[in-house]
């Protein structure tokens, strides 16, 4: 049985304009993964479009596009309670939704990439989505952290999204409010009203201030972290970006450092990205339309 129509037009509305693929692309595509046996695979918000989680810069579907809201800063987040407030409130909103999307093709192909032919060393993502680990990849560096996890300023301890819901809850029995519209990292729009009517939660443990465990604009990525990239970086034999423009540094940082290495450097991406100039061969075009054409039959499982 298909998918219904109007589910397929829903989830593909923040999938941007896109060329089609043609079989010198595919061809491409799989002579870069059959020459390559530890690929460094970095991944963006493109790959999780077509699940139906928006990015924030496509041109005319990316939430900048979209409305004129931007995300908090990191520095609005720690010293303003009524920003605190405001976040939690919409994330709370938000969260049954965007805890909801499930892996598309584009997640799958990855996982087959890793797990049956063995084919890639790590892989990075800049989404908080949890997407690939829905798919089953293993070996993944969340690098700009994850939203399923939440973490206190104070005491540093962590609790699962899911248990901290449920104190929201009990702290604001009333509040019953939806949205169709999510943002890339599971916000939403609500009125001033609801929000000043909001309880917000704070550590189970300290009472301290808390935040989803992921890397705030503003933030920088933990050291630990970038560590364990660089790592990465030196024992991978190439790397192939997907669904990124690679617009914050830390993201380029990676495909530079790479390139620095004389490793070859592939990017799948709807539109320009900052690393275009030096990539070995970009393929414009909707990620899942490229990896679900591969011979994967043809592919040669590394040893």
């Amino acid at each position: 049985m298909g998918l219904n129509k109007t589910f397929v037009k829903d989830i593909l509305t923040f999938v941007p304009r896109h060329k089609i693929v043609s079989d010198k692309d595919v061809n491409t595509l799989l002579d870069f993964i059959q020459n390559n046996s530890k690929i460094l695979v970095l991944t963006g918000a493109g790959v999780s479009t077509e699940s139906g989680i928006p990015d924030y810069r496509s041109e005319d579907v990316g939430l900048y596009a979209r409305s004129n809201s931007r995300p908090v800063q990191y520095q609005n987040f720690v010293k303003s309670s009524h920003a605190r407030c405001r976040y939690w409130a919409r994330n709370f909103v938000g969260w049954e939704r965007f805890s909801s999307f499930q892996p598309n093709e584009s997640h799958r192909a990855i996982r087959e990439m890793e797990c049956t032919f063995n084919k890639v060393s790590c892989l990075i993502t800049q989404n908080v989505d949890n997407l690939h680990f829905k798919a089953g990849s293993r070996n993944v560096i969340e690098l700009h952290g994850t939203a399923f996890k939440v973490v206190c300023l104070n005491c540093k301890a962590l609790f699962d999204r899911h248990d901290i819901q449920d104190l929201i809850k009990l702290l604001n029995p009333e509040m019953d409010e939806t949205s169709k519209f999510i943002r890339p990292d599971g916000d939403v729009e609500l009125d001033n009203s609801v929000v000043e009517r909001f309880t917000v939660p704070s550590c189970p443990q300290c009472s301290g201030v808390i935040k989803p465990d992921i890397v705030f604009f503003g933030e920088n990525v933990p050291k630990d972290r970038v560590a364990l990239v660089a790592k990465e970086i030196d024992s991978c034999d190439s790397a192939l970006v997907m669904g990124s423009s690679l617009s914050t540094y830390s993201g380029l940082r990676i495909v530079t450092q790479v390139k620095d290495l004389g490793k070859p450097v592939a990017i799948l991406n709807i539109g320009s990205t900052r690393a275009d100039t030096f990539a070995d061969f970009k393929i414009e075009a909707r990620c899942s339309d490229v990896l679900t054409k591969l011979p994967w039959h043809r592919l040669i499982k590394s040893s």
